[in-house]
């Protein structure tokens, strides 16, 4: 993602985005809201992501009916102890339930996302380190199967 704009015939000077941010999507993916992995490089936070970052919504509505059909599948992998080792589900959520959605579902709260995401924060040592080239593979590795 691209990092700075072009400021030379602008008085505002400030840069365009202060991170850095590389997405590996999904093969069948196109854009930037289909599933993958990602990394965020900030002097002020780092950290890995995974998930659907604002799913189209035919995606979106495709997760919610899953969720509310197979609720079981959904909760093992949301609260899995591995999974909870290193990641936290992130991401913005709607101030009402969903159109079609009882208020009081069990897991509205879930179903109010907007984001099907995790996050697992990265120190500035890992990302500093003389080795990061390698780092990231090996680390989501772990994250995954530890």
């Amino acid at each position: 993602m691209r990092v700075f704009r072009d400021t030379r015939f602008s008085r505002d000077k400030t840069p365009y985005k202060t991170n850095i941010g590389i997405q590996f999507r999904h093969q069948l993916g196109k854009d930037v809201h289909a599933p993958g992995f990602y990394v965020h490089i900030a002097s002020d936070e780092c950290f890995f992501a995974v998930g659907c970052w604002r799913p189209a919504s035919d995606a979106l509505n495709g997760i919610r009916k899953l969720i509310s059909e197979k609720p079981e599948n959904w909760i093992a992998a949301r609260d899995d102890k591995k999974f909870l080792a290193h990641w936290s589900l992130s991401g913005d959520s709607l101030t009402r339930p969903p159109r079609g959605y009882d208020v009081n579902h069990p897991l509205i709260v879930d179903l109010k996302r907007k984001d099907f995401i995790a996050l697992s924060p990265l120190s500035s040592a890992e990302v500093t380190d003389k080795g990061w080239s390698n780092y990231p593979a090996s680390a989501l590795q772990r994250r995954f199967h530890s």
